[in-house]
């Protein structure tokens, strides 16, 4: 294939995706014959990347911009509030991803001639489309929760030619009807690899899943190969992600009332020398410190305010009982005030983790690894299987 053999939109963005091997050349087929377009809503809601903001895109009203962003590199979100809110504003509960992300799991999932695939969040449909044109309608499956969503993208699997079966069901399910699968892919984040799909995964087949703490938002795409006679599956990860999370595994963060209603006035106090940087990867939505930090200190939440008149507080909240801790970040401070309350010291777990990270060498994401079990177990690694810790 080449690139005349896309419209004039599509090949500008293949080229991109190409030039930053975002898609290999096998996807390039599917890539031209499913155009994401085909599977957006009328109103849509793209994401810019650099200001975090979304910008409301109707097709009745502006059609070239509908366009422009449906040909676009960006994350579009198409549900806001589970379905409540037809306004930005609250929380983006389902949305099409980025196509270079879209490409790079599709890549990490392997797909060869004769393999049936099991999607969890099938969205728009264009992830299930994408697989049908590959495999063949008949060898994808795809999971959605939201009726209207799942409703939405059967319409836009059948326009399309490529009529997906879509279940409507909590994905952690997984489909026991259809399995053995060779391969599992998710569009959601998760917390918790589902054992369903290890059992629904035949052995040495693949689960590609966007995975993280509840540390924070942060996701990485784990590609997990099943073993153990078909009891556990085991992997690294690929590359840093954010995803929407499953339904069923969403952050189960009460507020910060519920931690410190009355401020930081009777916790222990202590200072650090470790910087806003060091903690927070220089605000680096993917921060690898963030990731390896969430990795060791279990049941933790954290969230960093907004930097005003040169001062940053970053607080830390126990998800298991009522333990918090906050560090001030002030400008041009060689030392910040911590404060620190309840049964663990969640402070001084965080920074023992930030150094644990530094003094093995400040690994990227790629280095880490985990292994998971039909028993529910999760276990984390950097470089060794053999050398693992529970989270």
């Amino acid at each position: 294939m080449t690139f005349t053999d896309l419209d004039e939109g599509w090949s500008e963005l293949g080229r991109s995706l190409l030039g930053r091997k975002a898609i290999t050349s096998d996807w390039m087929p599917s890539f031209a014959a499913v155009p994401r377009s085909a599977f957006l809503p009328e109103v849509m809601w793209p994401h810019d990347m650099d200001t975090g903001t979304t910008a409301t895109v109707d097709r009745s009203e502006d059609a070239a911009g509908w366009s422009a962003y449906a040909d676009a590199d960006v994350p579009i979100v198409t549900q806001w509030d589970d379905g409540a809110s037809d306004e930005p504003g609250g929380v983006p509960t389902s949305s099409a991803s980025m196509p270079s992300v879209v490409f790079r799991m599709l890549a990490d999932l392997d797909v060869h001639e004769g393999h049936r695939v099991l999607e969890i969040g099938t969205g728009t449909g264009w992830n299930a489309g994408l697989l049908a044109h590959r495999l063949g309608h008949a060898s994808v499956v795809s999971i959605e929760i939201d009726p209207v969503v799942a409703a939405e993208a059967r319409m836009r699997l059948a326009r399309a030619e490529l009529p997906v079966v879509v279940l409507t069901r909590d994905g952690a399910e997984g489909d026991g009807q259809g399995a053995p699968y060779d391969r599992i892919i998710a569009t959601a984040g998760v917390r918790k690899i589902p054992p369903a799909w290890i059992d629904q995964t035949r052995l040495g087949g693949l689960i590609v899943a966007p995975w993280g703490t509840h540390y924070g938002n942060q996701d990485a795409i784990v590609r997990l190969e099943v073993g153990g006679g078909g009891a556990s599956a085991s992997g690294s990860f690929t590359r840093p992600a954010e995803f929407m999370k499953l339904r069923s595994q969403r952050l189960p963060f009460a507020g910060h009332h519920a931690y410190a209603p009355d401020g930081v006035g009777a916790a222990e106090r202590s200072t650090t020398p470790v910087t806003a940087d060091e903690l927070l990867g220089h605000d680096d939505q993917f921060a690898v410190s963030t990731f390896a930090v969430g990795l060791r200190v279990r049941d933790c939440h954290h969230r960093a305010a907004v930097k005003r008149d040169g001062a940053r507080p970053v607080w830390f909240y126990g998800l298991a009982d009522n333990s918090w801790a906050c560090v001030l970040f002030r400008d041009g401070q060689p030392e910040s005030q911590v404060w620190q309350a309840g049964p663990r010291k969640l402070w001084d777990e965080v920074n023992a983790a930030l150094e644990w990270w530094r003094e093995a060498g400040r690994p990227s994401h790629g280095r880490f690894g985990l292994t998971v079990t039909t028993e529910g177990a999760q276990r984390a690694w950097l470089d060794d299987p053999a050398d693992s810790w529970e989270i």
